[in-house]
Parts: C-alpha cells; sequence; structure tokens
C-alpha cells in the first residue's frame, strides 16, 4: 500500500478546490541541494526536458541556471516520473525548490501512488520535508512528505465535500 489511500484524499486533487497546478516546495534549499534533485533526476532515470523560453536545451548544472541574469528567459525543468503525472520545475532561487503539478493528472490510487513516490524520493534525497500546497495558497500545506514519518502524510483534515472551501 502506498503512503496515502485515494479515497482518503481525493478531495485535495479537486481542481475546483486546489486550483489545477498545486505548488509543491521543499523550503530552505541551496544550489547544492537543486543539484541533488538534478542528479536524482537522472539517476532514477525519470524523462525531463529542461527549456529557457521556448528552446529545449541540455540539462546544465543547477549553479549555470540559478545564476542566469534576471531578464533571461525563464528556465523550466519537466519531469514525468511515470508517464502520466507531469512535474513542472521552476528555477526562482536558490532558497526554495519549487514545481508544479497537474491535478488532472494525478487521479485514482496508481497515479497517487507515483506521486508520494516522487515526493518521497525528492523529501529523503534531501533530509528535508517537501509540501503540497493550493495553488496560490503559499504557507497553507495540505500533505507533504515528512522527514521524520519517511512517507507523505496529510497535514490538514481534507475538506467536506459539502464546503468545497478551501
Amino acid at each position: 500500500m502506498g503512503d496515502l489511500v485515494w479515497d482518503d484524499v481525493s478531495r485535495f486533487f479537486d481542481p475546483d478546490l486546489m486550483g489545477r497546478l498545486p505548488d509543491v516546495r521543499v523550503p530552505d534549499t541551496s544550489a547544492e541541494d537543486w543539484q541533488a534533485v538534478l542528479d536524482l533526476i537522472e539517476a532514477r532515470g525519470w524523462r525531463s526536458e529542461y527549456s529557457e523560453g521556448a528552446t529545449v536545451l541540455p540539462l546544465p548544472a543547477a549553479a549555470a541556471v540559478l545564476s542566469r541574469p534576471g531578464d533571461a528567459e525563464c528556465p523550466n525543468l519537466r519531469v514525468w516520473p511515470s508517464a502520466d503525472v507531469l512535474a513542472i520545475f521552476r528555477f526562482g532561487g536558490a532558497d526554495e525548490i519549487d514545481f508544479d503539478i497537474d491535478l488532472w493528472e494525478v487521479r485514482g490510487q496508481e497515479r497517487l501512488d507515483v506521486l508520494c513516490g516522487f515526493l518521497g524520493a525528492i523529501g529523503r534525497r534531501l533530509g528535508k520535508p517537501v509540501l503540497v500546497e493550493p495553488e496560490g495558497c503559499y504557507g497553507r500545506p495540505v500533505l507533504g512528505f515528512d522527514v521524520d514519518a519517511g512517507r507523505v502524510v496529510l497535514l490538514t483534515d481534507p475538506p467536506s465535500r459539502e464546503t468545497g472551501s478551501r
């Protein structure tokens, strides 16, 4: 069995509640942490695509991406931990690793297990929490990888179906 059970958490994967692209972040990071994530992506063999603007390029070292001028094309890294689940990393700064997941792609237990495995792999590699927050609700995580528990856990109770509120 995976970290979470779909029937218990499915409300957190409702785009009307969470926004279509909830925010995932690892706080208090460094360029070395970013590099560890890039190395993990390669070690796991997850399909990935790095781009700057519309130009697809080979994946550079984290230090090179993070030292780009502020007015340079926005770098993105698309990572597929499975064929059906996509994470889009944004290189906003060394102090926080952040990425989005598309909730339309996380449906059912199998894909939830993929997501939990992905979050867990990042959290274990860095020894840091990986937090999932509703889109635009910084600082209000609903689930994430807990370092002490060694797995993805709920960080708040799911909302009731009647309220549908964030």
